[in-house]
């Protein structure tokens, strides 16, 4: 498979590394200093294009992409307000998009077990959650695409909890999200349950880029061929 890559940080690399390892071929590369590549003859002969780069200009580099007729996995946080848009454009021009917050399988299984345990929290209005992210400190925006999917989660199951927030001072309906930005820490997600004698725990701790990078490639290798608007909940059947 031909794959374009969106963006050559450290995830960039990481993707490069393990799709080259898996066979594909890397026929194009944008980044800041060429951004203009992305109209390339070279970058219309990918497959797909994997997209990782900032919440400022993820929603232009999809929509040039998919202009192009380049299939686009895209993996930037902070931008998802323009994701109908993006889902419009596709089921009007065709061509295929995925996208999801995390593309790590072990963090999508979590987002399955906090929809479950959140339903049935509900029962049980002692106990109060809460939400801890920790990233390290190149990540721009807070709280973390994947903490915004994990609230969203509690929130669709739990009627006590109808927004989130950052706020120190919270009201009472919002689920509150702390987020730290510490070293190189890939990424940790803590969602606690806590009543006046006892405390529920679930969490995700990712030891490096890698699972991330993978997941990407897999669902690189996924959409090919395939026209849509995807998430991890298509390919992964959860």
């Amino acid at each position: 498979m031909n794959i374009a890559l969106i963006g050559y940080g450290k995830m960039g690399h990481a993707i490069e590394k393990i799709a080259r390892e898996r066979g594909h071929r890397i026929v194009c590369i944008v980044d800041i200093a060429n951004a203009s590549d992305i109209e390339s003859e070279a970058f219309r002969s990918a497959d797909v294009a994997i997209e990782f780069t900032t919440p400022a200009t993820a929603f232009d580099n999809c929509t040039k992409a998919l202009a192009q007729g380049v299939r686009v996995v895209s993996g930037s946080t902070g931008w998802t307000e323009h994701l109908p848009e993006i889902k419009s454009r596709v089921e009007v021009a065709g061509g295929g998009f995925f996208y999801t917050s995390n593309y790590s399988i072990g963090v999508n299984i979590l987002f399955a077990v906090n929809k479950y345990l959140a339903k049935i929290m509900d029962t049980f209005s002692q106990y109060d959650v809460s939400m801890r992210e920790i990233h390290h400190i190149h990540k721009l925006d807070h709280p973390s695409g994947t903490a915004i999917t994990l609230a969203d989660g509690i929130i669709a199951n739990m009627d006590r909890k109808s927004t989130w927030s950052e706020d120190e001072a919270a009201p009472a309906d919002a689920l509150k999200i702390t987020s730290e930005r510490i070293g190189e820490v890939p990424g940790t997600h803590i969602i606690e349950y806590t009543s006046p004698v006892d405390k529920i725990t679930i969490s995700h701790e990712a030891f490096s880029r890698e699972g991330f990078a993978l997941g990407a490639v897999v669902a690189a290798e996924w959409l090919n061929g395939r026209n849509g608007f995807f998430g991890m909940n298509d390919m992964l059947d959860l």
